[in-house]
C-alpha cells in the first residue's frame, strides 16, 4: 500500500523535475544569446541597456536556482566518493538517505526560514531595480530562493522514498536486483 504511494510520489516528483530541468536547459541558451547581444551592443555599437544586462543576471540565477533539483535527481552534485563508488546499491541508499535527511532537508528548512521575510518584504514593496532603466521586478528574482527550496525539498523527498524502497525491497526503483 505505502509502496505504491511512494512509487507514485517518486514518479510525479521526477516528472516535474525533468520538465523543469529541460526548460532550464533552454534558458541557458537564452543566457548565452543575451550575453552575446549585450557584448555586441556595448562594444560594437556603444549601446547599453540596463534591463537587458539585468535579464542576463535573472536568467542566470534561475538556471542555478531551478536547476538544482534536476542536478540532484541525476546525482550530479559534488560528492567525495572515495568509498561511495565501491558501495553496493543498498549501501549507497543508506548514505543517500542519511545525507538527504541530515544535510539536504535541514539546509533547505533553514534557507526557507531565513529567506522568507527577505522575499516577502521584496514582494510587499514590489521591489524594483535601483538602476535607471532596470527591470521592475526584483521581487521575482528574489522569489527564486524560495523556489529553490521548494523544488529541492520535493526532489529530496523523492530521493528519500527511492532509497527507502531500495532498502526495503533490496531493489532499485526500476525493479532491478541489487
Amino acid at each position: 500500500m505505502y509502496t505504491s504511494f511512494l512509487r507514485r510520489f517518486i514518479s510525479i516528483a521526477d516528472g516535474i523535475t525533468e520538465v523543469l530541468g529541460k526548460a532550464i536547459a533552454w534558458l541557458t541558451l537564452l543566457v548565452v544569446l543575451l550575453t552575446f547581444a549585450v557584448v555586441m551592443l556595448r562594444y560594437g555599437f556603444n549601446l547599453g541597456w540596463i534591463a537587458m544586462q539585468e535579464s542576463v543576471l535573472y536568467a542566470h540565477g534561475a538556471v542555478f536556482m531551478l536547476g538544482a533539483s534536476y542536478t540532484l535527481k541525476h546525482d550530479g552534485h559534488v560528492r567525495v566518493d572515495i568509498f561511495y563508488q565501491k558501495f553496493t546499491t543498498k549501501q549507497k541508499a543508506v548514505v543517500n538517505l542519511f545525507g538527504t535527511l541530515l544535510l539536504l532537508l535541514p539546509v533547505c528548512i533553514f534557507t526557507f526560514y531565513i529567506s522568507y521575510d527577505y522575499v516577502a518584504l521584496s514582494w510587499d514593496i514590489l521591489e524594483k531595480s535601483k538602476e535607471p532603466g532596470g527591470l521592475p521586478a526584483v521581487y521575482l528574482n528574489k522569489s527564486l530562493i524560495l523556489l529553490l527550496v521548494v523544488t529541492l525539498v520535493i526532489q529530496g523527498l523523492a530521493e528519500i522514498f527511492r532509497n527507502v524502497l531500495i532498502l526495503n525491497d533490496n531493489r532499485d526503483i526500476n525493479g532491478g536486483e541489487e
